[in-house]
């Protein structure tokens, strides 16, 4: 199968009437509606000259006409470039210059239009799709068909370029392939277990690989329907979980759930599966999620680069902790920093290969090469070990390594412990400058409700848990970590915060 789009079109329900999304509002689109939307926003594009690989950039609010949009494009062919909301006009001018776009979608109030990013580019289209899902998108009146036939591409072809965070340099865009999600999306939904009776609590951001790709695509491949939140509100989830059976989420949904006084036998009585990623969960959320409701959250692994790499079982054991097995047709390998491969238990790099494994990064050949090994396994950047059943624990990525005193100093191993002491809530480890070790491990804190804990005490309590090289030097108490939207704690903010702790 060569085209995403044919793909889902072969598994649509054969009574389009089935609802497709169903609105916190209660409005609903059908099949139909996703067929006829799709459409006439393909045509609008057709008839704007954008075709098969024009790159068309997207900077939209979460509405079910942003979804149809990013359907048309790989209806015929094009190459979505979903780019967050909130991003500002200096960061939108890089991603223009970069993408070259021949066509930009976004909302009238977004900087694009305000401060005519524009300009400059005489060839770029522009079209607008509003909160409300109404816009020019929609010029086609609905009478050209044109639209109808499926644009004819290979498997290697782009469908989407998503841009990395880009925490250590300029962001760069990962170019995935219909090739890359036809194979990632048909292995998620069998190893998920995904039925004609299921339907997904949608509230996760789709301009990021979870709510896009992981979320949408088992949907769309079940011909299945789903309730699509505008954004994660923990009221809004408690009330549409018992009409719903799948939920995925990242741990700080899961952490304001179990908060939530109305978590309980009848809100889940309909959930047949928790989905947790894109950020670490504690095991002690897993387990007292467990404890609450007698569901074990669904752990998994992946990234930008290579959609889903691995998942804990949908029969079988869920290990807390760890982000499961190799999904099928997909190889996790841990090896050194020279690409040798080391033996289960020992931790170092991870790297994958398989039919998910993306393209390589955009106008950037130089640095898609330095991220492939000569055998062509890609290096994920994160660092972690396989136990005898090849369960994957990941203990954080290569570049939040600290290196004090010349030993190696993983953060992930210190906040689990961290962690599991009374009173805390949240941690995240870093490494500053140091004048005597180069760098010095440092502890940010999050306390429950009005804990008050002495620093030095806490780190004579660590001394006993860690040896003396692991222990932070200093432990910042905070009233909140920076998250990203994807609840990843922005340990680069951290580093900046706290980067003169040493300086003498």
């Amino acid at each position: 199968m060569s085209s995403l789009y044919k793909l889902f079109e072969e598994r649509f329900p054969q009574d389009t009437t089935q609802s497709f999304i169903e609105t916190k509002e209660g409005k609903l689109y059908s099949y139909k509606d996703l067929i006829n939307i799709t459409s006439r926003i393909a045509n609008t594009m057709l008839n704007a000259g954008i075709g098969h690989g024009g790159r068309v950039i997207f900077q939209v609010n979460k509405t079910p006409e942003a979804i149809f949009l990013y359907l048309a494009c790989l209806k015929i062919g094009a190459i979505s470039v979903p780019l967050n909301s909130s991003y500002t006009s200096t960061e939108l001018s890089y991603f223009i210059d970069d993408i070259e776009p021949a066509l930009v979608v976004c909302d009238p109030a977004s900087p694009i239009i305000k401060e005519g990013l524009l300009q400059s580019r005489n060839k770029t289209c522009l079209l607008t799709l509003d909160k409300h899902g109404e816009g020019t998108i929609f010029k086609d009146n609905g009478n050209n068909s044109h639209s109808e036939n499926i644009a004819n591409v290979n498997a290697d072809d782009i469908a989407c370029i998503l841009y990395t965070s880009g925490t250590t340099g300029k962001p760069k865009g990962a170019m995935i392939t219909h090739g890359n999600l036809s194979s990632n999306a048909m292995t998620l939904h069998q190893s998920w277990g995904f039925n004609n009776d299921d339907i997904l609590l949608h509230a996760l951001p789709i301009f990021h690989v979870h709510g896009l790709f992981v979320a949408l695509n088992c949907v769309l491949l079940n011909g299945s329907s789903m309730i699509f939140l505008p954004e994660f509100n923990v009221n809004d989830v408690i009330e549409f979980l018992p009409m719903v059976t799948v939920l995925m989420g990242v741990p700080t949904f899961y952490t304001r759930l179990l908060s939530h006084p109305e978590l309980n036998n009848e809100t889940i009585n309909n959930m047949r599966l928790f989905i947790s990623g894109s950020a670490p969960l504690l095991k002690e959320v897993s387990d007292d999620f467990y404890t609450k409701t007698g569901h074990r959250i669904l752990e998994r692994y992946g990234m930008t680069e290579t959609v889903m790499i691995a998942s804990n079982p949908l029969n079988g054991e869920r290990l807390p902790g760890t982000v499961g097995q190799a999904l099928p047709d997909i190889t996790v390998r841990i090896t050194t920093d020279d690409d040798k491969i080391l033996g289960n238990g020992e931790t170092g790099n991870i790297q994958v290969s398989g039919p998910n494994v993306f393209k390589g990064y955009w106008k950037n050949i130089e640095k898609t090469q330095e991220e492939f090994t000569k055998d062509g396994f890609l290096k994920t950047g994160d660092v972690g070990f396989l136990d005898d059943k090849g369960y994957l624990t990941i203990v954080g990525r290569s570049k939040d390594l600290i290196i004090s005193g010349g030993y190696n100093v993983y953060p992930k191993e210190i906040e689990i412990i961290m962690n599991g002491l009374d009173g805390v809530q949240e941690t995240a480890v870093i490494g500053v400058p140091h004048p005597d070790f180069g760098e010095g491990v440092v502890a940010v804190i999050v306390l429950e409700g009005n804990t008050k804990i002495d620093e030095s005490n806490l780190i004579s309590l660590l001394k006993k848990e860690l040896a003396t090289y692991k222990v932070p030097k200093r432990i910042f108490k905070i009233s909140e970590l920076p998250l990203n939207v994807m609840g990843k704690v922005q340990k680069n903010t951290l580093r900046e915060r706290y980067n003169n702790t040493f300086d003498s």
